[in-house]
């Protein structure tokens, strides 16, 4: 089969760095020792749409390692880590991505790995599976996994408009997910691209988040443990009394824009920050997207009311106002930990892959049987990643007595 990756030459270092990546991925690494010896994903032909890091690498490989053939595909442009693919490549695992590449390439290489005739899916956006769905509809899916908030938005508007056609495991919503790799990854990592695009201190400026879901919880409390003043925009008023509750400012959307020096959008939804928020804005703004699409800053706005643009450091593009206002986007507002970063850190996607590695081997074993719909991974999986995890940061568990157990369990119980 061809690939399309950028250098093959930069294949050794990409394996240097999985190989850092894989060090700090133990759970992970369990599955693949178990995976390797018990070969439960047999002949199963796997297509991925995902972020080629080195933490992805490790997941493939493990995918791999339990018999499965897998073809993956980038699912953002600027996320592609061009040594990650390289390695691949090297070992005979099918790569189609590029740093950078345009919207035409992305679609060729989401029909290259569907090219492949795959039974399960691993997407990241749900672009795939919103393809298999329009232009491949012919092709026989056993089930598909996916990752991120966005994509489960999308599968459960599919699935409540009733075209969705298998089985999808929203590994997004198991706990060792959402609450460590959106809350502790984005929190980390949103503020990591940031920094890397501009080199700012935190400590002293107004960064305003808007969206408190995890992701948005992580980056504030980041952003506050910076020393920043946080201000949290929010729709939802049981989030925002949320954010009140913890310490931050909560304000409009319209009246933050007149303070903040940062912002971080983390909503998922289309234009929160637009042309009426450019025109109150400070000189010298910063603005960035922790969200999974580049829609939630209105960068077509901004360019029409700019008379000029250029590109002042790597990954942070100026606009200039006729006011003489100067607006900074980091990372086309493109998702930035990953635009302008490497992601979240290992340590943290060790549970998120574990989740998708174990979801693979149930929808293998289970997926025959399931109609069309989406569903969370089992309860005794996600505690299964989180009972390997604290093990392998050398945590106790504590185990309930006996007496404790029937205690819990008797409605006659009295204090």
């Amino acid at each position: 089969m061809n690939h399309d990756i950028a250098d093959p030459s930069l294949a050794p270092e990409g394996e240097r760095r999985i190989e850092w990546a894989e060090r700090r991925m133990p759970v992970l690494r369990r599955i693949r020792e178990r995976f390797a010896a018990e070969r439960p994903l047999e002949g199963i032909r796997v297509a991925a749409c995902m972020h080629v890091t080195t933490e992805t690498a490790n997941l493939v490989l493990t995918l791999v390692a339990g018999g499965a053939s897998v073809a993956l595909a980038a699912s953002n442009p600027l996320s592609t880590q061009d040594d990650v693919a390289a390695a691949l490549v090297g070992r005979g695992i099918p790569v189609f991505a590029r740093r950078g590449e345009d919207a035409d390439t992305f679609y060729r290489h989401l029909h290259a790995i569907l090219d492949t005739q795959p039974s399960l899916v691993f997407d990241d956006g749900a672009d795939t599976t919103t393809l298999l769905h329009k232009e491949r509809a012919d092709l026989p899916i056993l089930g598909g996994m996916e990752e991120t908030t966005t994509g489960v938005i999308r599968l459960r508007a599919m699935a409540a408009d009733g075209v969705l056609r298998f089985p999808v495991v929203a590994v997004n919503d198991s706990e060792t997910k959402h609450l460590f790799d959106n809350r502790h990854g984005t929190g980390q990592s949103a503020l990591d691209g940031i920094l890397r695009a501009t080199n700012i201190l935190f400590a002293g400026k107004t960064v305003v988040v808007v969206g408190f879901g995890d992701c948005g919880w992580g980056i504030a409390h980041r952003a506050a443990g910076l020393g920043a003043d946080v201000v949290v925009v929010e729709v939802d008023p049981i989030r925002a009394l949320a954010a009140a509750m913890e310490g931050f400012r909560v304000m409009t959307s319209l009246d933050a824009a007149a303070v903040g020096d940062v912002f971080l959008t983390a909503t998922g939804d289309i234009h929160v920050l637009r042309a009426e928020h450019f025109g109150r804005m400070k000189d010298n703004a910063i603005l960035a997207n922790a969200g999974h699409f580049d829609v939630e800053l209105d960068l077509i706005a901004l360019e029409s009311m700019a008379e000029a643009k250029r590109e002042l450091r790597a990954h942070l593009t100026e606009y200039l106002l006729p006011d003489g206002r100067r607006l900074l986007v980091v990372a086309e507002g493109r998702l930035v930990n990953l635009g302008a970063a490497e992601g979240h850190p290992a340590d943290v996607m060790d549970m998120s892959f574990a989740d998708q590695a174990l979801a693979a081997e149930w929808l293998v074993a289970h997926g025959a049987d399931l109609e069309p719909d989406v569903y969370r991974l089992p309860r005794e999986l996600d505690e299964e990643v989180a009972r390997l995890k604290l093990a392998s940061m050398g945590a106790g568990l504590e185990v309930l007595t006996e007496e404790q157990r029937r205690y819990l369990a008797s409605w006659e119980a009295g204090t």
